[in-house]
Parts: C-alpha cells; sequence; structure tokens
C-alpha cells in the first residue's frame, strides 16, 4: 500500500525541495528555449544570422540554468567553494585537455581568430568552419581525394586546444581573396605580343571585378597590419627558351570561387587562342623517332 506519510516526509527534506526547484526552472528555461529556436527556424532564412542567434539562445539558457543553482544553493557556495578546493588540483590533472579547450574556446571567442563560415587549414584539415562550440570545432572538409577547393563530404572535429598547438592558415579572415595562376605554353613561332595582349584582355574581363574588390579590402587591412602595397591587377608574364614560350598568368580571385573562375578563364583562352590559331599555337608534347631505332623526347612544339 502506498505510504503517504513518507512520501510527504522524503519531499519535505531540503535537498530534494532544492532538486524539484531546480528541476522546474531548468524545465521552464528548456520549454522557452525549444519555443524560441523553433521560432528562428521558421522565420530567419539568413543562415549566418540563424546560427548565431541559435548560439546566442544556448548559451543564455546555460546561463539561466546555471543562475537557478547558484540561487538555490546561495547559503552553501562557501562549503561547495571548500570542497571544489580540495578536489581542484586531481581535477584540474585528469581533465587538462577538457580545460585547455574550454580555454581555446575563450580565446577563439575573445580574439575572432577564427568563425564560422570561414575557410581554414589547421594541421592537415582544410575546410570551412561550420560550428564553434565550448569544446570543440566542426569543420566541413574540403580537398584530399577531391581535386580543387570543393567539399569531399568528410566532418572533421577539433579540439578547441589548436589555438595553442597547431599553425592556424585562414583563407578567409581579413582578405578573403587569393592568389591564383594558370601556364600556358605556346610554340616559339607564335606571335607573343598578341598572345599576351589576348590573355591579358581575358584576365581583366573574367577577374576586372574581383581586382577593385580586392583593392579595397587590401587598404582596409593595411590600416591594422603592416603590410606593404600588392599588386592586385591581373598581370600576364613569359619565359621562354629554345622550345618553347610559357606565359604564366597571375590573378586574384575570391577563395570560394577558384577552381570556376580558372574554368572561366581557360574557356576563354581556348576561344581566343582557336579565333587567332594561324598566330597562336598552343605547345605540345612530341616524341621524335631516330633512324637506328632509338626514341628521344624533343619536349614541346
Amino acid at each position: 500500500m502506498f505510504d503517504t506519510e513518507n512520501l510527504n516526509e522524503f519531499l519535505s527534506r531540503p535537498v530534494v525541495i532544492r532538486l524539484i526547484i531546480i528541476a522546474i526552472c531548468a524545465t521552464v528555461v528548456l520549454f522557452i528555449h525549444r519555443i524560441i529556436r523553433r521560432t528562428l527556424n521558421n522565420t530567419i532564412t539568413d543562415n549566418d544570422r540563424k546560427y548565431k542567434l541559435r548560439k546566442m539562445a544556448n548559451m543564455f539558457a546555460y546561463f539561466l540554468i546555471i543562475l537557478a543553482v547558484l540561487f538555490v544553493y546561495g547559503d552553501q557556495l562557501g562549503n561547495v567553494g571548500v570542497a571544489l578546493g580540495v578536489a581542484g588540483a586531481g581535477i584540474a590533472f585528469a581533465l587538462q585537455e577538457v580545460i585547455v579547450s574550454i580555454a581555446g574556446w575563450i580565446t577563439i571567442m575573445l580574439s575572432g581568430s577564427v568563425n564560422v563560415g570561414q575557410r581554414i587549414k589547421i594541421g592537415d584539415v582544410k575546410g570551412d568552419i561550420i560550428d564553434i562550440g565550448v569544446l570543440n570545432t566542426t569543420v566541413m572538409e574540403i580537398g584530399d581525394w577531391v581535386k580543387g577547393d570543393n567539399y569531399n563530404g568528410r566532418i572533421v572535429t577539433l579540439s578547441n586546444s589548436f589555438v595553442y598547438k597547431k599553425e592556424i592558415h585562414n583563407y578567409s579572415a581579413e582578405y578573403p581573396f587569393l592568389w591564383d595562376e594558370l601556364t600556358v605554353p605556346i610554340r616559339i613561332e607564335s606571335d607573343y605580343v598578341l598572345a599576351r595582349e589576348l590573355f591579358q584582355r581575358v584576365l581583366v574581363e573574367v577577374c576586372g571585378e574581383f581586382s577593385e574588390q580586392s583593392q579595397n579590402t587590401w587598404r582596409i587591412m593595411a590600416n591594422k597590419f603592416r603590410v606593404e602595397k600588392a599588386q592586385v591587377n591581373p598581370m600576364v608574364t613569359l619565359v621562354f627558351d629554345e622550345n618553347w614560350i610559357t606565359f604564366t598568368l597571375r590573378y586574384v580571385v575570391d577563395y570560394q570561387q577558384r577552381r570556376s573562375t580558372k574554368d572561366k578563364i581557360s574557356v576563354r583562352l581556348l576561344e581566343e587562342i582557336k579565333q587567332n590559331q594561324d598566330s597562336i599555337r598552343i605547345a605540345s608534347s612530341a616524341i621524335e623517332v631516330s633512324y637506328d631505332g632509338q626514341t628521344k623526347n624533343s619536349g614541346k612544339q
């Protein structure tokens, strides 16, 4: 038979009362938090803004729960402090990596060295940051077996201790542009003056907008860091030897559009070369066979 007297006695204990109050507060906070997250998902379409607001809602919910615990146990904080002081040394030793990760998260939040949405390379991992938690940073990886700067579908979780242990290569922090190059070999008898003019025109046509944007960004960055004036306009240079002429096309491109931009440039170059094939001819590898049956590589023609 159910004993209501024992139940009432159990529920009247101070420890139980405190736990019940904490449970009620946590339930209310989590219920409100769930409503807020659902509202954000239904009303905000910008992913970056939605992510930041969800993070703020999570942190505020944790803060309210911790505040409720401190309020309920406010009269016993002195005893709790003594107990934590005694156990502190052992906890610090056992949870060194966790403590360093939390310190790394604080450093990330305060310094802004990396942010969600940025493209980074940390150690052997390269990709876009999709989440920064208290202990871990999550990266959507690019490259590896996939050529170019495309996602390979693998999600990598890094301990926030990387802030103190590894170099951080950031592709999109202060200057979200990259310098890239494309080489074009042509035959030695080609009209190299015409080729240079055509290649320069193609670069300006495809990458001119990136150059203008990058100039403004570089000026802003120069006010913050000690950097020299950079050549961000498209540039075509050449070298030659006895076999062929090699043009190097150097240009600035948005870090997210490096591969697609190289594709556009390549297509336009092929179109221009085809229209001027009598004056510009692409160099190609050739094998020369001698009369005695031996072969030798004669390079490009």
